[in-house]
């Protein structure tokens, strides 16, 4: 898959914007704070329908401006598609593919399979678990449209039940009706326990690999799930830990609460590794991550590099330059030194200056 063209009209910095990319390396440089980050935001948000970062749909759209559009052009396995995103400052979103619009947004998930990579990635095994837990919900609401909507009914049953547990301390006879969203919270935690421990599973036997390559073999990376509360025990503990639940006002078990484990040879990196070690297992995640969603859908993704390469060294930064030669890629930067001292073949490079764009 390819995105074929990019267009903006009162999106972040960008007045309007028509930008057309090709099928390999397309570089976007130019000072910081110029817009070039903006372009890859909105081909996620394209993508996705949310911000890589988690602005809001308010935050994006032009200063002064009510609206803001985002249209992408993609092409998947000789099919054509037309992404329309239009941003409203005080109503939901509209979404549209190929001119039809669509009611729900997990209708636009898996047309545009999107990996985005920034410097702030490079923290994902020292930062808390949430970090790790997103990146899971991420790359799998992605792959899997029933884990997107178990997910999203968790999410809606958790906060329910985090709501009634406070009520509960001011109207004692509502605890009769916990069961009920007990045996939701059950019910769609146990999936997505089940499914985030596959995606581990699949995703540690290429991670070993890569990392094993990058690391010159020196060093044996272990990654694996860490359920918060194991599927089958899911009931059992919620009972357990009620009261506790009660008199905190909160749900303190499932898989909101999961995270991924990492080792070498023993040690926990999250904890105890070295800067060094961190950085060259988060790379050997990303891209593992390429490399699991080219099995799953037997196309490639889409890779938005913001400003990586500048936070790697010059070892890392080969390992992944010589990696993503087969995927489209749309990179970030300030220069092109990295570039040119890395022979790297580029296809398309545009200067990015204030919010306008000059193809060179």
């Amino acid at each position: 898959m390819i995105v074929k063209s990019l267009e903006l009209n009162h999106f972040r910095n960008y007045e309007t914007l028509h930008i057309s990319f090709e099928k390999g390396a397309n570089i976007l440089y130019g000072d910081n704070a110029q817009g070039k980050t903006n372009i890859l935001e909105a081909i996620y948000v394209g993508g996705t329908t949310k911000s890589h970062k988690g602005s809001r749909d308010k935050d994006m759209i032009q200063f002064k401006r009510e609206e803001s559009h985002i249209r992408i052009s993609v092409e998947k396995k000789e099919k054509q598609f037309q992404i329309d995103i239009h941003l409203k400052k005080n109503r939901s979103k509209g979404i549209a593919i190929n001119q039809i619009p669509i009611q729900k947004a997990s209708e636009l998930f898996g047309i545009l399979n999107i990996i985005f990579f920034s410097p702030e990635d490079l923290n994902i095994i020292k930062n808390g678990p949430s970090e790790r837990r997103r990146f899971m919900d991420i790359e799998l609401c992605q792959l899997d449209k029933i884990y997107l909507h178990d997910l999203s009914k968790y999410n809606k049953i958790l906060y329910q039940r985090n709501k009634l547990l406070k009520d509960i301390s001011f109207r004692p006879e509502l605890r009769d009706t916990l069961s009920v969203w007990d045996m939701q919270l059950v019910e769609y935690g146990s999936k997505i326990i089940q499914r985030r421990s596959e995606f581990v599973g699949l995703l540690n036997e290429i991670t070993q690999s890569i990392h094993c390559n990058i690391s010159g073999g020196r060093e044996k990376l272990l990654l694996s799930y860490e359920p918060n509360v194991y599927e089958g025990d899911f009931w059992k503990e919620l009972e357990k830990t009620r009261e506790k639940d009660l008199k905190y006002g909160q749900t303190s078990i499932g898989p909101h609460r999961d995270d991924i484990f990492f080792s070498i040879q023993g040690v926990d990196i999250r904890k105890f590794g070295s800067q060094g070690q961190q950085r060259t297992c988060a790379l050997a995640l990303k891209l593992s991550e390429i490399e699991l969603v080219k099995k799953i859908i037997k196309d490639t993704p889409i890779l938005l590099l913001d400003d990586v390469l500048s936070e790697l060294d010059n070892h890392r930064q080969n390992y992944l330059l010589n990696h993503i030669n087969s995927t489209q890629t749309i990179v970030t930067c300030t220069g092109l030194d990295e570039f040119i001292r890395n022979r790297f073949p580029i296809d398309r490079v545009f200067k990015v200056i204030n919010g306008t764009v000059l193809h060179q």
